[in-house]
């Protein structure tokens, strides 16, 4: 099954809206985060937590050049989609490393 080019613009067209959620529900773990003591792993969490941000602002960005653009945006398109996932797997690490310190 292949995609045509106005699927592919969809695409971007929902990675924009939901990688800009994710930066701000980065940002919300960050700030708890900063509540509760900070050790060895709080650390590492907060470390990612910043690399999380960075990548879904990546991703927003590029997402939206996707759809601005008139000449490669199916190149941004698909750079975007691969950067979003690298962020939700880094989001998964850092819920799974929350949730196993949870005492």
């Amino acid at each position: 099954m292949t995609m045509n080019d106005k699927d592919r613009k969809n695409i971007s067209h929902h990675i924009l809206p939901i990688s800009a959620n994710l930066l701000g529900l980065c940002f919300l773990i960050l700030s708890l985060k900063k509540l509760w003591k900070a050790d060895g792993v709080e650390r590492f969490v907060d470390k990612l937590d910043g690399v999380a941000i960075i990548v879904f602002l990546v991703a927003s960005v590029i997402s939206y050049m996707s759809i601005r653009a008139k000449e490669r945006s199916e190149l941004y398109e698909r750079i975007a989609d691969l950067i979003f996932l690298a962020g939700l797997f880094l989001l998964t690490l850092i819920a799974a490393v929350t949730v196993l310190e949870i005492r």
